[in-house]
């Protein structure tokens, strides 16, 4: 684990009151040990998109600050904290679950605190079934408040009551907190937040809500401290990364923001996700292929192959539109790898429709694609829409989906074969003790022995082996 930005270098003035709130719970756990030499533990559970694993290493560093020590058994925890999402419903009845079990470990340990907060609590309805049916909850709190857990958490404290803070809007940008970074050698950074496409089938932007851009300063400075920490490769965070400075006076531009980010010294790799085929520019093709740190793999959702479909999901741009963006960019960076997310099933969905899906897949040859059965979610747009699909259909037609994208996939992870690439080694591999685990300019997954020593380097690694999802390597001489 790594840690940055101590609670001495929170500059906001609404930091700097949460540092006050920090430091009182510090004594208070620092006081409590001294007495029972008992250390407190803390428990996060992180659910959904890399938004909210970012959100995560935050809400770690502030518990960390407060006195609080990371474990992974939750039946060792003083403080467990659920960081939840709403896009989909298998993700929220997950937590349900969960909340059940916590209510046990609540009987056996009556000084426990629970918290939740995320994207689910921004919704009407799932805090009145939290707030019904697990009064066992004891601080909840929404995805526009985060930097307020130890305000939050001091209440609780001097209270014993149930605390609720839900925002309807966003407020204040408040990032000068501490954090605790999964990996000391690379991070992400958030450039903004909300999203304004408004999706027919997405929630993001009602309980995200509308978007709003980092100061380029801000966002540079931090990146220079990530750096100086010793972090090599930066993912920049963002609902729709193109829509960046929208809402700035100096109207710069995420292609601008990508050139400014290049340039900054000791910085090795930059990734960024997620973009929006619609607002994709010219300008932006042209800085990823000029700015040599920046990764030549694009996540690129096309969600539909059907004009019509597109139409009723809110995407802004039509079959023939994406598939002229999508040769546009791999004209323009022949070796970048394209990856993707596909919905099968969204109401209307006909056999036609499904073949204009399938007919994408195969003339872009994407190198990945996350693929779903359209999910209801309450409170969007199309879940009133008529023309379900019948599940047996939606699973036929994924199926066959996936029956043309597997080899595909398989096509593309071969042409590795034989090549030395070079990787970021991330991890000890989970499969094989001996092997290590890391990603190449790509994004490809890469499993090779090696020593753990050269965990957040780079090396070369040529590739023996070709899966479709992942490579095979050995050291390369």
């Amino acid at each position: 684990m790594s840690k940055r930005r101590t609670p001495s270098m929170m500059t906001t003035e609404e930091a700097q009151r949460q540092e006050t709130y920090i430091k009182q719970i510090r004594m208070q756990n620092d006081l409590e040990k001294s007495k029972t030499s008992k250390q407190k533990h803390y428990y996060i559970a992180t659910f959904g998109c890399q938004m909210n694993a970012h959100d995560s290493e935050k809400l770690a560093g502030m518990l960390e600050q407060m006195g609080y020590q990371k474990t992974d058994q939750e039946n060792e925890a003083d403080f467990i904290l659920y960081n939840t999402c709403c896009v989909r419903e298998n993700a929220e009845q997950k937590v349900y679950g969960k909340l059940g079990y916590l209510k046990y470990l609540k009987d056996m340990n009556k000084d426990l605190i629970i918290a939740i907060c995320g994207c689910m609590m921004q919704q009407d309805t799932v805090l009145n079934i939290i707030k019904s049916k697990y009064p066992h909850v004891d601080i909840i709190f929404g995805t526009f408040n985060i930097y307020k857990l130890p305000e939050l958490l001091q209440t609780y404290l001097e209270t014993k009551e149930t605390v609720i803070d839900i925002w309807n809007e966003h407020k204040d940008i408040v990032e000068d907190l501490p954090s605790i970074r999964k990996y000391k050698f690379k991070a992400s950074v958030n450039i903004m937040y909300g999203c304004n496409n408004f999706c027919t089938y997405c929630i993001v932007p009602y309980v995200r809500g509308r978007e709003r851009s980092r100061q380029p300063e801000d966002i540079l400075n931090e990146i220079k401290e990530l750096v100086a920490d010793g972090v090599k490769e930066i993912m920049l965070l963002g609902q729709n990364v193109n829509s960046y400075g929208k809402t700035l006076k100096d109207g710069i531009s995420f292609a601008q923001l990508l050139r400014k980010v290049n340039e900054i010294e000791g910085l090795k790799r930059i990734r960024f996700m997620t973009s929006h085929p619609k607002d994709l520019s010219d300008e932006l093709i042209l800085a990823m292929r000029d700015c040599d740190k920046v990764c030549k793999s694009l996540h690129l959702p096309f969600q539909a192959g059907s004009t019509e479909i597109l139409k009723k999901m809110n995407r802004k741009y039509t079959k023939e539109q994406y598939l002229e963006l999508a040769e546009k960019i791999q004209n323009t960076i022949p070796d970048i790898a394209l990856t993707t997310d596909i919905i099968v099933g969204f109401p209307g969905e006909n056999e036609e429709d499904f073949k204009d899906t399938l007919d994408v897949v195969r003339k872009v040859r994407f190198s990945g694609a996350y693929t779903f059965i359209y999910s209801k979610r309450t409170g969007t747009p199309a879940a009133t829409m008529e023309g379900e699909v019948p599940e047996e259909i939606c699973q036929r037609r994924f199926n066959e989906l996936q029956e043309v994208l597997q080899p595909i996939v398989y096509e593309k992870s071969q042409e590795f074969y034989g090549k030395t690439v070079e990787i970021l080694v991330e991890e000890k591999s989970k499969n094989k003790d001996s092997y290590l685990t890391g990603r190449t300019d790509s994004g490809h997954l890469v499993h090779f022995e090696g020593d753990t020593s050269l965990i957040g380097q780079f090396v070369n690694v040529e590739i023996i082996e070709a899966k479709t999802y992942y490579l095979i390597g050995k050291l390369a001489n």
